[in-house]
């Protein structure tokens, strides 16, 4: 479980320190009160990423030049500072070279009250959805990644040329689709996996009274080396990489149809799931529930479904929970509260 928190010059915060317990905590307060801010410095401080912008420099407070977020989980103690100009990591007081063994220490699942975007948005929140489980299940995923992102700018780079220099762009081709092919394997080895759980958490929240069905829909066909070669004239023509992992996505299903048709109700059910079954697949592969991050969720959904959420989720897992108030749950089952009015 994380222990302790304490954050500086993040965000709306100066500074901020806090202890969790174990199960259930539950962070109270007023919109705009830093709530999410919380959720989103134990999530990166436990994975060095944050669920809700790509750039972590974004979350430094104005003016200062640079964040400490620091905490115990369990025993181990985790430092993470960043400035505009350098990062530096320290796992128990020793300074890491490298993050493998920092990302070792805990696992995360964020639950935020944009997921919906996982259904009706574009294809990236998918993918970025499937890499922050994966990079956690496989920790090579997230280097493999970064080769391949590192990769495609450097084509696309030189494809944004008045006129391209297919000798030079081929240099990129053999790196592109190494780290490609892994990275698109993985994201279907994780998505095959997640089939069962997701769909489990799909009955429990609906109480079995919907079905889901997921596809998957690769960037590159069957073939990327080959789907590459042929999208010349493509690539030419719209100075970009058109093929290719990043262009992965997921098709999802209510009922037998797709899910742009479904309610808002429904949306924010099948994300839900998503999320949810990638805690109980983590769970399963580690023998150990992840930390749960749920930011603002319960107010979206009728009482019904906020009773079967709360029921579905992984028991024995340390649940940090955003919420305006606590009006709709049962006192004796709130757990420790943190009070940010």
């Amino acid at each position: 479980m994380l222990a302790s928190l304490k954050v500086r010059h993040f965000r709306c915060f100066e500074t901020f320190a806090t202890e969790f317990a174990p199960g259930l905590n539950f962070i109270v307060g007023p919109n705009a009160r830093g709530k999410t801010s919380l959720l989103e410095a134990a999530c990166i401080l436990l994975r060095l990423q944050s669920p809700r912008v790509t750039r972590l420099a974004h979350v430094i407070q104005h003016e200062r030049r640079g964040l400490v977020v620091d905490g115990f989980f369990a025993e181990r103690h985790l430092q993470f500072y960043l400035s505009h100009e350098r990062k530096k990591l320290a796992l128990d007081g020793v300074e890491q070279k490298t993050a493998r063994d920092y990302l070792e220490v805990a696992r995360v699942v964020y639950f935020g009250n944009r997921d919906i975007e996982l259904v009706r948005g574009t294809g990236e929140g998918r993918r970025r959805f499937l890499d922050f489980v994966a990079g956690q299940r496989a920790g090579a995923h997230r280097r493999t990644l970064r080769d391949y992102e590192r990769a495609l700018r450097s084509r696309n780079l030189l494809l944004k040329g008045s006129a391209p220099r297919w000798r030079e762009i081929a240099a990129f081709d053999e790196p592109l689709v190494a780290a490609g092919t892994r990275v698109a394997e993985e994201r279907e080895r994780l998505l095959r996996d997640l089939q069962e759980p997701v769909q489990a958490a799909h009955a429990a929240i609906t109480g079995s009274r919907e079905s889901l069905r997921i596809e998957w829909l690769p960037g590159a066909g069957g073939n990327f080396p080959e789907a590459l070669a042929a999208a010349h004239q493509d690539d030419a023509r719209l100075r970009q990489t058109t093929v290719g992992p990043h262009r992965d996505d997921l098709a999802l299903f209510v009922n037998g149809q797709a899910s742009s048709y479904a309610s808002e109700g429904q949306q924010r059910t099948l994300a839900l799931a998503l999320r949810l079954g990638s805690a109980h697949l983590l769970e399963r592969h580690f023998s150990t529930p992840p930390v749960l991050l749920l930011d603002d969720i319960f107010g979206e959904l009728d009482l019904d479904r906020r009773g079967s959420l709360l029921a579905a989720l992984p028991a024995a897992a340390q649940k940090l929970i955003a919420t305006t108030h606590l009006d709709w749950l049962d006192p004796a089952s709130a757990g420790k509260v943190l009070d940010l009015a």
